[in-house]
């Protein structure tokens, strides 16, 4: 596994990768790559900067209507509607995970580009997973079940 400063070295993921896989595998297995994998959400987005990489709007803040819930900031939609004693209201958002509305929560920012989101996600505390898994609020093994009941395709 890449140590932390390794991992912040910017270069071609698939070679990294390659380097780093184990060279034990005998003729005619097959290998799963994933190539990103040992990337923390950090490097992610400090390579989108450093590259360029445009983005579709949806990745940075907007105004939203949301409501708290546990905690978290959810957008209102028709599948997470607010419950009784919830309050919508008006706020400048982002998500760190774009997915299933059901199980990902939004964090108060202003980051409107690549070089903004790496600025903020280097100065929280807080992991992606921690702030706005909503799966993680329901159950400890939420993604779990998920996975049993079907979510996932295999």
């Amino acid at each position: 596994m890449l140590s932390a400063s390794d991992r912040r070295v910017k270069g071609d993921p698939w070679v990294r990768c390659a380097r780093d896989s184990p060279s034990d595998h005998r003729r005619g297995e097959h290998i799963r790559v994933f190539p990103l994998s040992n990337w923390t959400e950090l490097d992610i987005w400090q390579y989108i900067a450093d590259e360029g990489i445009e983005l579709p709007p949806l990745y940075y803040a907007h105004r939203r209507t949301v409501f708290e819930r546990d905690g978290m900031l959810l957008g209102v939609t028709d599948v997470t509607p607010p419950l009784d004693g919830e309050v919508p209201f008006e706020e400048t958002v982002r998500f760190r995970t774009i997915g299933d509305a059901t199980g990902t929560g939004a964090i108060r920012s202003t980051a409107v580009n690549a070089h903004e989101v790496a600025a903020e996600v280097a100065a929280t505390r807080i992991t992606e997973r921690g702030a706005t898994r909503a799966d993680d609020r329901i159950s400890e093994a939420g993604m779990e079940d998920r996975k049993r009941e079907g979510y996932f395709w295999t």
